[in-house]
């Protein structure tokens, strides 16, 4: 999943990408409301991390024009402005959610979880297709019971085909919401990495879930 953070604060900034990077996600971090609107409305994130008090333009005018534009990525507003005003203004300008500052990550991540099994219409906090079991909290996938070890990137690619069932998924879809903009689309390392995953969840020779599309790209039966 890609995350955008558009926050001033560049240490901030910076231990926001690096803590969500270590839990699997793609960041790109912005620092100015101009800049962060440009970069959510010619990407497909999955979910914007957006501090009010911005240079340029604040997080509320970025929020509220996303939203004319019919961005509809969720936007989970970071701020240090804690008053009950602030927080409705935040929502009423389009945000799904609101975290002042300072905040511990856990709960960040809790949030952000939250978000985006909304997005879904999902209560479930579980991804489960067919035999597989995904948990986005514990970072864990079983299948049958059985745990399958997956790398960070692995465990990232599917749990964006579980949160897809069914959807054909290119591999400029796949590039855009698992990898930042410093990854190189030229390679095939979409393929090898989708190789490694059908390894790991599908006994040799048998038929995995995981199936390609010739000249397309891939999808994920939902059985």
């Amino acid at each position: 999943m890609r995350i955008l953070v558009i926050e001033d604060e560049r240490q901030l900034a910076a231990v926001i990408k690096r803590g969500l990077e270590e839990e699997g996600y793609a960041v790109d971090a912005t620092f100015d409301g101009d800049e962060g609107q440009f970069y959510a409305e010619n990407t497909g994130y999955d979910l914007i991390i957006l501090d009010i008090t911005l240079p340029k333009k604040n997080g509320l005018d970025v929020c509220r024009e996303l939203r004319l534009k019919r961005v509809s990525t969720p936007i989970l507003m970071l701020t240090a402005r804690d008053k009950v005003r602030d927080k409705v203004d935040g929502l009423d300008c389009g945000a799904d959610d609101y975290m002042v500052k300072p905040f511990a990550f856990p709960e960040l991540l809790a949030r952000i979880r939250a978000m985006l099994r909304r997005q879904e219409g999902n209560k479930n906090p579980l991804l489960i297709v067919g035999d597989l079991t995904l948990d986005p909290a514990a970072r864990l996938v079983t299948k049958k019971g059985r745990e399958i070890p997956l790398t960070a990137k692995e465990f990232a690619i599917l749990e964006f085909f579980m949160r897809n069932p069914g959807r054909m998924l290119t591999r400029a879809t796949l590039e855009q919401h698992v990898w930042d903009y410093e990854f190189d689309s030229g390679s095939n390392i979409v393929d090898g990495y989708v190789r490694r995953i059908r390894n790991k969840i599908s006994p040799v020779g048998r038929r995995g879930p995981i199936e390609t599309i010739r000249g397309a790209g891939y999808r994920m039966r939902n059985e």
